[in-house]
């Protein structure tokens, strides 16, 4: 159950006008990494831990619903920037153009022009407030979301998500001087840095954790680098020695990647390089880990009548049967 608490969770302020950061913002509203994306993201990622791991429910739940009270500082802030501009426009009456702005004449003219071209649909529909669209006038999509079911692969995309929120706040920040705007983007990608380490945290809990999901790939092709240009090699713990790989393990280097190719007459001949383990073992290890995953979500689901939550809900974990 979702209730709205009126106080914003960063006491979010602007000093003055500015209609062209306002849209630059709308990145963070209505965009692919804004606050809208990630609440919805870790919202829709919670149902399918729910009963297999309650304390993976809670935590995407609590990240979803501070993301929400993020997007609230934002659009709050948007409609801050944008003051005086919905006052000008009820103004229905009068036929001059917005001129008088607070902050002052020609230049907040300008400024709203320069906006409006950039974005028409900015003020014209919305009126001096957010829009659910990014700071080009891109719709908000269901398409942003990546959300597959499996908890190895849904925290890695929530960790990239963090990742790249937290670098469009550090960008946005070089496009106002404002102070109280910078105080306001610096609590907010300061947050997406904490989600982040709760992310990596959450994953290291669930092992094992790779590779994603549950099939180990094929132990011929794992550990194999292909140099796939010429001219001078980089070399790093991406394609030399143990890199990634547990105590015993290294990559295998692939200089000439063509002749490799017919050698190995397309890979069908190629024999696991750089691994000790075999095809057969790593079939045995999948079997293994494939019941493991099915036993837990199968462990969690009851028989008969299903129930979401107990009333009051005591325990991290779904009921298991009706309320009685």
């Amino acid at each position: 159950m979702f209730h709205h608490n009126k106080e914003l969770q960063f006491n979010a302020r602007v000093s003055r006008p500015d209609p062209r950061f306002a849209a630059l913002l709308l990145e963070q509203f209505g965009g692919g990494n804004g606050e809208l994306k990630a609440a919805m993201q870790y919202f829709i990622q919670a149902f399918a831990a729910r009963r297999p791991y309650p304390d993976k429910y809670d935590l995407l739940m609590d990240i979803a619903t501070e993301e929400l009270s993020h997007l609230e500082i934002v659009g709050a802030t948007i409609t801050m920037l944008l003051d005086g501009v919905n006052g000008e426009l009820k103004n229905a009456a009068e036929t001059n153009p917005i001129v008088h702005l607070k902050g002052g004449g020609m230049t907040a003219k300008e400024e709203l022009i320069h906006a409006a071209l950039a974005n028409p649909q900015f003020l014209v529909l919305t009126g001096g407030g957010p829009t659910l669209r990014d700071s080009q006038g891109n719709p908000w999509s269901g398409n942003f979301i990546n959300a597959n079911g499996d908890l190895t692969v849904d925290l890695r995309s929530d960790i990239a998500a963090e990742s790249r929120a937290k670098i469009v706040y550090e960008y946005l920040m070089k496009f106002t001087d404002d102070p109280a705007v910078r105080e306001t983007l610096g609590f907010l990608m300061t947050r997406e840095i904490a989600h982040f380490q709760m992310f990596s945290a959450a994953l290291d809990t669930i092992r094992p954790n790779f590779p994603p999901g549950v099939l180990q790939g094929d132990p011929r092709y794992t550990h194999t680098y292909f140099n796939m240009s010429n001219g001078v090699e980089a070399r790093g713990p991406w394609n030399q020695g143990q890199g990634p790989w547990s105590k015993g393990e290294h990559w295998a280097y692939v200089a000439d990647p063509v002749k490799h190719v017919v050698e190995t007459k397309g890979e069908i001949e190629q024999k696991p390089e750089g691994t000790s383990h075999s095809l057969e073992e790593i079939r045995k290890k999948e079997q293994e880990l494939s019941r493991k995953r099915s036993n837990e979500v199968k462990a969690a689901a009851p028989n008969g009548m299903k129930q979401w939550s107990d009333y009051p809900q005591k325990e991290l974990a779904a009921p298991t049967g009706p309320a009685t």
